[in-house]
């Protein structure tokens, strides 16, 4: 079954910057739509950025927006997510999610979280006040 795995979560302070990456699925490059959402506790999951799988095009949460940046090298089968000036309330557990993309579906159609067919198993970043 087709795997994603991420890193580069940890844990620090507010304002500080992180790098999550994400490789998958599988060993080599396939046309997949990539995205990253997250989950605090208590909290549902939710949307955080989603990428085209040539890269195209990028979506964000409005929460995110002008401090996160989604990008992808399909070199080496990887997305990243470099979160700036990040606040206690980016504290979560992110995910990275794939769905293999056939055709342009929309801009709203990358950041629900069903449409995505593969999971990694998350990464934690906690941001301190």
């Amino acid at each position: 079954q087709a795997q994603l795995e991420e890193s580069g979560g940890g844990l620090v302070q507010a304002g500080d910057s992180l790098r999550l990456s994400c490789v998958g699925p599988g060993r080599t490059f396939s046309s997949y739509a990539k995205g990253w959402f997250r989950q605090a506790p208590e909290k549902e999951r939710e949307f955080v950025a989603a990428i085209r799988w040539d890269g195209s095009n990028a979506y964000y949460a409005d929460s995110v927006k002008d401090r996160f940046t989604i990008s992808r090298d399909n070199a080496v089968n990887t997305v990243y997510l470099q979160m700036n000036s990040l606040k206690p309330e980016d504290t979560a557990v992110y995910y990275c999610a794939a769905d293999r993309e056939t055709y342009y579906r929309g801009s709203a159609y990358y950041t629900q979280i069903l449409v995505y067919d593969y999971w990694g198993q998350g990464t934690q970043v906690t941001v301190s006040s």
